[in-house]
């Protein structure tokens, strides 16, 4: 799997997860899906991911979309 791939699934899962959170547990849980969706919009145009950095450095096969 490739380092794209991870991310997009990571981010996906962070989501879902942070809305069944915040369904059961309180309102605040939807700061973490703010965060989630800040830190994909900013890769998006800037090309810089905290996560594909941290794979890359963990050896993962590189994909196209973050070097």
């Amino acid at each position: 799997m490739s380092i794209d791939r991870i991310v997009l699934a990571f981010a996906g899962a962070m989501i879902l997860g942070s809305l069944v959170l915040a369904y059961y547990f309180g309102p605040y849980w939807f700061l973490l899906t703010a965060f989630v969706g800040l830190n994909l919009f900013q890769a998006a145009f800037t090309g810089i991911c905290p996560m594909a950095m941290i794979l890359k450095k963990a050896g993962v096969r590189p994909g196209s979309a973050f070097h």
